[in-house]
């Protein structure tokens, strides 16, 4: 199954979120062992990277995207991408280039923990703990 991680998701692994952070790296696992694709938009990365350089340094933020880079897949965010995204009727921008990337990628689904900003797509949309029981 090929997905698109949201933002969310990266960064409920990565700060050790709760309760969020156990069914985070249970998808990193499923992505570590092939059992799933990850996909990541570029425009993610640069998020991952500012808010784990304001929480832990600029040194670990940089490790984060390197290890973010070795195991996922990296969505282009282009000129089209962000066209579909302005001309969405979503509500939040962020959520639309992720929707449009996931679109464009021909992706199964995309995982996140805000499933309500992505009504009314046609994509999947799921929890972290959704698409492991689905494995499972």
């Amino acid at each position: 199954m090929r997905v698109l991680l949201d933002t969310n998701i990266i960064l409920d692994a990565l700060l050790q979120r709760e309760p969020f952070v156990r069914d985070a790296k249970a998808l990193f696992e499923a992505i570590e062992s092939q059992r799933v694709i990850g996909y990541v938009t570029a425009t993610t990365l640069t998020d991952i990277f500012y808010i784990v350089r304001k929480n832990k340094g600029a040194e670990i933020g940089k490790q984060e995207v390197a290890t973010l880079l070795a195991g996922m897949q990296v969505c282009t965010v282009n000129r089209a991408i962000l066209e579909a995204a302005v001309s969405s009727n979503m509500s939040d921008f962020e959520d639309a280039v992720q929707l449009a990337c996931a679109m464009a990628d021909n992706l199964d689904a995309i995982v996140t923990r805000d499933t309500e900003g992505f009504t009314g797509t046609s994509l999947p949309v799921l929890s972290a703990g959704e698409l492991m029981e689905r494995l499972s």
